[in-house]
């Protein structure tokens, strides 16, 4: 058996491409339109590691309410440096819903409300300001 990926659905597809992409580093990996289906789908994968993608689907004129469903619980990415990749994110104006206060874990949420879970590579960082005094923020 072998890992595929994780399936979000997404309302707004540019939105939430440029968080994959600006703001947490992810590539794009491949995109598919489907006019019969009125779907588009648009694949990210970590540089590291590209083969383990994250699939948006974006379903064309939907109303349907995907609401902020914490049935599927978040995606986890690894990363060099914690500080630096929440910094990166709040300057894109992206909250900090659990801010690094242990060096270690950070929890941010996409524009549809997907929960991302980032963990600190190796040991974790010494705590630091402003994250160490940084209280949580709404719901991850």
């Amino acid at each position: 058996m072998k890992y595929l990926h994780a399936m979000i659905r997404v309302r707004d597809l540019e939105a939430t491409s440029r968080f994959l992409a600006e703001g947490l580093g992810l590539k794009e990996t491949r995109r598919m339109e489907n006019e019969a289906g009125k779907f588009t789908l648009v694949y990210f994968g970590a540089p590291e590691n590209p083969e383990a993608e994250v699939e948006l689907t974006c379903n064309w004129g939907s109303e349907e309410d995907y609401g902020s469903a914490r049935n599927f619980g978040h995606l986890a990415f690894e990363v060099d440096d914690i500080y630096a990749i929440c910094a990166h994110l709040q300057s894109q104006s992206v909250t900090i819903n659990r801010p690094p206060r242990d060096g270690y874990m950070a929890f941010v949420r996409t524009p549809d409300l997907i929960s991302i879970e980032l963990l600190q590579k190796g040991k974790p960082l010494p705590p630091r300001e402003p994250w160490a005094s940084m209280p949580n923020t709404g719901v991850w």
